[in-house]
């Protein structure tokens, strides 16, 4: 099968919000066995972070195919000049795990972090995401942190990634 042409576009598309919580919630349940506290908290977060969306610090990127959005990236520059910019919800649906939409996602977002001058980024996520972790590496994050933790609704060894920008296209690991 070719590989399907993938549209990346940057802010706000009407029903974005939906879709980005369906995605997430049926992957994490499938296999992960998230539940709705999951999915609840993923709409609640998304819907806050959009309602508060500033376009010079904050990032939201979509992947299309088709004129379905298949996948999504965030960073949340709230607390960029002290904690970092948080990038969120990176998602990309089954039918596109594996044709580079998730590498193009991670390179809008971390371009945008370089141009809006943020100089740490950061993450959360968990133990056993393999892709999605070899994605992070790709792009420069490092494992700073890992412990238990039930943020998502359910205990999973939780592990916070960072990435600090030291000039122009150089990145190091912070530590």
């Amino acid at each position: 099968m070719p590989d399907p042409e993938i549209e990346i576009r940057r802010g706000y598309v009407p029903g974005a919000l939906g879709r980005v919580v369906e995605l997430c919630g049926a992957y994490y349940h499938d296999h992960w066995g998230f539940d709705v506290f999951f999915e609840a908290k993923a709409a609640a977060d998304l819907a806050e972070f959009l309602l508060r969306y500033d376009p010079a610090r904050d990032g939201f990127w979509t992947a299309w195919v088709a004129g379905r959005l298949e996948g999504h990236i965030s960073i949340d520059g709230r607390h960029a000049g002290d904690a970092g910019a948080h990038l969120r919800y990176f998602i990309v649906s089954d039918a596109l795990r594996g044709h580079g939409a998730g590498n193009r996602l991670m390179r809008a977002a971390m371009d945008f972090c370089r141009e809006a001058g943020h100089r740490r980024v950061f993450l959360w996520t968990f133990e056993g995401l393999h892709a999605a972790r070899h994605l992070y590496e790709k792009h420069g994050f490092r494992l700073v942190e890992q412990r238990p933790g039930t943020q998502w609704g359910k205990e999973v060894n939780e592990q916070r990634l960072v990435v600090n920008f030291d000039g122009e296209r150089n990145v190091t690991a912070c530590g």
